[in-house]
């Protein structure tokens, strides 16, 4: 519930989130991220873009059907344009929710309005007027953004929220869309508004910053100081260009400094660490190692001073332990004598829910790692969940790769791909490397061209038995020449292995979404 010592948690990592490139999720990795969303106790879920594209809308609509039914369920919020269109199609997918919002949205910036909408501010005044009201037709719960808020003329915002909040809007999100602002411009933002908008004190006021200039999570806190109660968030702060406001950080500002804020979440933040591994490794988007709250070093001391202090009193260098937050939770070792009960019932601990055909063949990856490797651990099995929400729906599957490579000559690898009808395709290629060789391959016969831009490999555990766990990035282009950027990822106790599998995972992304094929 919400009341006015509550900041209300608004994540949307499933629509701005997904906006960071090659992020892209499919339905399976949706649902299962929104369902750990609603363990870890956000307010709201923004679940898509409905009108992108079908496969927006049915995201969208199972998330409001599954997520959205729950006990206790979160509401469900789905993205337009300010116009019927828009609004018809986001109420189509989010309707199915216990508690359905729709999101509308229309640049107020003198900048959006002459360049990109092309339409001038009284244009703007009317089309906010009636989109919210249509919307407000379908719905009860209205959110209302003016985009590029932080560079609006003060005086025609304070018009437009007037107006929406006229027309039926009953959140109101101020958004610094291009990450702008400084913490003392915000906070005067949502003073002015709260001072010169009618009506905005009995609506509830929501802050979306970006992090263009790594001020994001700062403003959101001088918003909230300045009376915004709701947050938009996204897990591990991604988003398009440098990102959004981190929800764990926020969350963790008010619960460490209850004393200063005098406010409080719903959120569950001992989720917190499982959700961002959970985002992490289905969006192939690496948590760097200093990142605060969740970041692997968060709560590490190497230090001989700290860690003096450490050891007489935690106090000295935490101000949170780390079981506030999900690190050090107690671990269920897994070995090849582990049954599927152990196995089902430590995924659905770490968060995951997969139907039996699923959890038949991650069973079986999980009994061939152990035959690799003496432990299985938790980061380990979420290698293989990731791993295999990869090859969901493949165009292509890998049936073998051979490679060849040492001093003196050139690496020479051999793939078989199966095609969705079973057919087998097998070639051949050179590369200045045994991993370039693999992709040329797989280039060769997919007919893909993909080019590979980004390469990241890290051992998931230590060890010489450890899973090497390999994040590919491509670039490839559509029939029309517009390139669009994937990503892969894929773990195995073989690099080359996980490399191969990488990128035609990444492969595969981009010939669903531009259809090409051999």
């Amino acid at each position: 519930m919400s009341d006015k010592n509550t900041v209300l948690i608004f994540d949307t990592t499933l629509r701005d989130g997904e906006q960071s490139p090659g992020a892209t999720l499919n339905l399976a990795e949706k649902l299962e991220i929104a369902r750990q969303l609603h363990r870890l106790g956000v307010d709201i879920i923004e679940a898509g873009f409905p009108i992108a594209s079908p496969g927006d809308f049915e995201a969208v609509t199972r998330i409001a059907q599954e997520v959205g039914t729950l006990d206790n369920p979160p509401t469900i919020a789905g993205l337009a344009r300010a116009n019927k269109t828009d609004i018809d199609r986001a109420w189509g997918a989010v309707q199915w929710a216990r508690k359905p919002r729709i999101h509308t949205f229309l640049a107020t910036s003198d900048i959006h309005l002459e360049h990109k909408l092309r339409i001038s501010r009284n244009e703007c005044i009317e089309r906010v007027g009636e989109a919210v009201a249509y919307a407000r037709s379908l719905c009860e719960d209205i959110e209302f953004s003016p985009e590029d808020a932080g560079r609006s003329d003060p005086e025609f915002l304070w018009q437009v929220l007037a107006v929406a909040i006229q027309a039926g809007a009953t959140t109101l999100n101020i958004p610094d869309t291009v990450g702008y602002c400084t913490p003392t411009e915000y906070r005067r933002m949502i003073e002015g508004i709260l001072k010169n908008v009618p009506g905005a004190d009995k609506v509830i006021l929501s802050a979306h910053c970006h992090d263009d200039l790594g001020l994001a999570v700062a403003n959101t806190l001088a918003g909230i100081e300045a009376g915004v109660r709701q947050a938009e968030v996204t897990i591990n702060g991604i988003g398009e260009r440098a990102g959004n406001t981190s929800l764990e950080e926020v969350v963790m500002a008010l619960h460490t400094r209850k004393a200063f804020y005098g406010l409080r979440t719903n959120i569950d933040t001992t989720q917190l660490v499982r959700t961002s591994k959970m985002v992490s490794a289905l969006t192939s988007i690496f948590v760097q190692p200093n990142k605060a709250i969740v970041g692997a070093n968060a709560f590490a001391h190497e230090a001989g001073i700290h860690q003096d202090g450490m050891l007489k009193n935690p106090l000295t260098y935490e101000i949170m332990r780390p079981e506030m937050v999900g690190w050090n939770a107690s671990n269920l070792v897994l070995g090849k004598h582990s049954g599927r009960h152990a196995f089902s019932d430590r995924l659905k601990t770490m968060g995951y829910e997969l139907s039996r055909e699923e959890l038949d063949k991650a069973f079986e990856r999980f009994k061939a790692l152990c035959d690799k490797k003496k432990v299985v651990t938790d980061a380990d099995l979420e290698a293989i969940v990731a791993d295999q929400f990869e090859t969901l729906n493949e165009v292509y599957k890998l049936d073998s790769i051979n490679v060849t490579s040492g001093t003196g000559s050139s690496p020479v690898a051999s793939v078989r791909l199966l095609d969705e009808e079973g057919e087998a395709h097998a070639d051949a290629a050179l590369g200045n490397g045994p991993i370039d060789a693999i992709c040329n391959c797989i280039n060769r016969i997919t007919g893909a061209n993909a080019k590979l831009t980004e390469f990241h490999v890290h051992a998931v555990t230590e060890g010489i038995d450890a899973v090497a766990d390999v994040t590919i990035r491509v670039e490839m282009a559509n029939g029309e020449g517009r390139k669009h950027v994937f990503s892969g990822r894929s773990a195995d106790t073989d690099t080359l292995v996980a490399s191969g599998r990488a990128f035609l995972a990444a492969v595969n992304k981009g010939l669903r979404r531009t259809r090409i094929r051999v």
